[in-house]
C-alpha cells in the first residue's frame, strides 16, 4: 500500500534523491520548512519504509566495469526448488546489479556489470554450471543514454 505523502514530504524526498549528503539545513531551506519538521518527516518516512537506505552512487566505468550486459533468461523450470537455487545464485554474484521476473516470453532479465566480454563469459559459465537454464541471450549495452535512481514524485 502506498504511503500517504504531502507536498512537503515529496519536496524532502526529491532533495534526498538528488543529493542525500545535503545537510538538514539545506534540505529544509529548499523544501521551504525548518529543520525539526524536516527531520521528523525523514524519520517517519524511514519508519514507514519509504526511505530504504542511504547510499553513494559510483561511476562503474571509472572503476573498470566498462561492460553492461542485459541478460534474458528463459527456463523450463518453475518449481520452488529451482527458483530458490536461481535466486541464491543471483544474490551471490555482485555483478548482477538488477534482476527482474517478467511476464511474457522471457522469464527473467538481469543487468550485469563486468569489466569486459571475457568477464561476462566467466559469469555466464559459472551461472549455467549452478542453475539449469533453458535459454540465455546476452545483450551488450553500447551506450547508456539515461540512468537515474530518482523516482518520479
Amino acid at each position: 500500500m502506498a504511503a500517504k505523502l504531502d507536498e512537503l514530504d515529496r519536496k524532502i524526498l526529491k532533495e534526498l534523491q538528488r543529493d542525500g549528503a545535503q545537510s538538514l539545513d539545506e534540505i529544509a531551506k529548499k523544501a521551504g520548512s525548518s529543520k525539526t519538521p524536516v527531520w521528523n518527516r525523514i524519520r517517519k518516512m524511514r519508519e514507514l519504509g519509504v526511505i530504504l537506505q542511504n547510499t553513494v552512487l559510483l561511476d562503474a566505468e571509472s572503476l573498470g566495469l566498462e561492460a553492461c550486459f542485459f541478460v534474458l533468461i528463459r527456463t523450463s523450470e518453475h518449481e520452488a526448488d529451482w527458483q530458490d537455487v536461481f535466486l541464491r545464485a543471483l544474490q551471490a554474484r555482485p555483478e548482477v546489479m538488477e534482476a527482474h521476473r517478467l511476464a511474457g516470453d522471457i522469464d527473467y532479465i538481469l543487468k550485469v556489470r563486468v569489466p569486459n566480454a571475457r568477464a561476462y563469459d566467466v559469469f555466464y559459465q559459472a551461472l549455467i554450471s549452478e542453475v539449469k537454464i533453458h535459454n540465455v541471450t546476452a545483450l551488450l549495452s553500447m551506450e547508456e543514454i539515461k540512468s537515474t535512481t530518482e523516482l518520479p514524485l
